[in-house]
């Protein structure tokens, strides 16, 4: 997306931040980095926070310049974002070669940019032309980057929406959308082709927000809970997060993708603030979800499908965005406020413990643990288990 109403911030910004703020524990995280917003620090004093909580890699919803000059010579990888109204144009070969060659090409290798994401949630926006545009344009940018010999450092990908499973509920009958099937196992050939991931947005948040007297609070924020168990596979799970990738890991399966490819997490987080209507957007909630979810990574946690896998996560997000459109929480998902003080404290809260005993272990439910499914939706269900907004909440 283009941010054309995007302003320059006052050069005074608070950077540093300390390391018991964002412990080193998170190093191995990603962050989105979004720009709905006129009052951000500009990208070289943004470079530094980046820095400073461990991200070792950065998504942007664009290729803006400026950051992408901003973090020369960093080691921190990229994944660029060429968006929706694009993909149009991009489908042809040449405006495709021209558009890598100016946004991609001209940074490397100072910028360290490993990955294309050619728009964002496209197949839930239930428009048949820019569906019918997707793969033809992820096509062309390949073929650009096969023609300036830059294939084998820079892949070519697409984020989804978790709405594109049809099914979720539980893990193990994880499905995708009948009307989506046949674009999807295109797009999927094309990963195995050209070797790059599957990407997926999750958020329980939206599952919690929409059905909060039925979906136990702590199963979403990663705190210690019964858990629910498979009964299909035996798996027990205590986090709806990693029930949620394990659904996109059998829905994969489902369409002949078992192990084929590796699937990423392109956006996950918890809002700080709310509306009225919006279960859960609190302060200390958002702490809880991020706090455990870098401790998790930190863990090399895997999920119960996949255990030895670790966690491949990008956090939703850098700042607060005070332009983006929709209800409060959509201004409200940044670690950090637009002065570049975080919107509240990592790891200082001992109250976030994550539970640690099955989480991701893959193991089968342990002895005298009881998990009824009747707090969740009935098999095939998709609803209130993965409910999710109708907006778009990258870009």
């Amino acid at each position: 997306m283009v941010y054309s109403n995007r302003l320059h911030s006052p050069p005074s910004i608070l950077l540093f931040i300390s390391g018991i703020l964002f412990p080193a524990m998170a190093a191995a995280m990603g962050i989105n980095y979004g720009q709905i917003a006129n009052n951000l620090p500009s990208p070289e004093n943004v470079v530094p926070l980046v820095k400073s909580i461990g991200a070792s890699r950065v998504k942007l919803y664009d290729a803006d310049p400026r950051v992408l000059k901003a973090f020369a010579n960093t080691n921190v990888e990229f994944i660029v974002g060429l968006g929706n109204e694009y993909l149009s144009k991009v489908k042809d070969p040449a405006s495709a070669l021209s558009w890598v060659k100016t946004n991609v090409q001209a940074y490397l290798p100072a910028t360290k940019i490993t990955c294309i994401a050619v728009g964002n949630e496209v197949l839930t926006f239930n428009d048949s032309s820019l569906t019918a545009n997707l793969l033809p344009a992820m096509n062309s940018v390949h073929t650009a980057l096969v023609s300036l010999n830059l294939d084998k450092q820079v892949t070519v990908t697409t984020a989804h929406q978790l709405g594109v499973l049809e099914t979720s509920y539980p893990p193990s009958s994880g499905s995708f959308r009948r009307d989506l099937k046949g674009c999807i196992t295109q797009i999927l050939d094309f990963h195995v082709k050209t070797s790059s991931s599957f990407l997926i947005n999750a958020y329980p948040y939206f599952a919690y927000k929409s059905n909060p007297k039925q979906i136990p609070i702590d199963f979403v924020l990663f705190q210690p809970n019964s858990g629910i168990v498979d009964p299909a596979t035996n798996f027990h799970y205590d986090n709806m997060l990693f029930a949620q990738i394990d659904a996109v890991y059998y829905a994969l399966a489902s369409v002949g993708y078992k192990n084929k490819l590796s699937v990423q997490i392109s956006e996950t987080g918890w809002p700080s603030k709310g509306d009225e209507n919006e279960a859960g957007a609190t302060v200390e909630n958002a702490k809880k979800y991020n706090g455990n979810l870098l401790k998790l990574i930190a863990q090399k946690k895997g999920t119960p499908l996949k255990p030895n896998c670790e966690l491949n996560v990008f956090v939703f997000a850098l700042f607060n965005e005070n332009m983006k459109p929709g209800p409060t929480s959509e201004r409200n998902y940044g670690l950090f406020k637009p002065d570049g003080s975080p919107a509240y404290l990592l790891g200082l809260n001992g109250s976030t413990a994550v539970a640690t005993n099955t989480s991701g272990g893959g193991s089968n439910t342990s002895p005298g643990v009881t998990a009824p499914l009747t707090p969740f939706p009935p098999q095939g269900s998709s609803s209130g288990y993965l409910s999710i907004s109708s907006a778009s909440e990258g870009d």
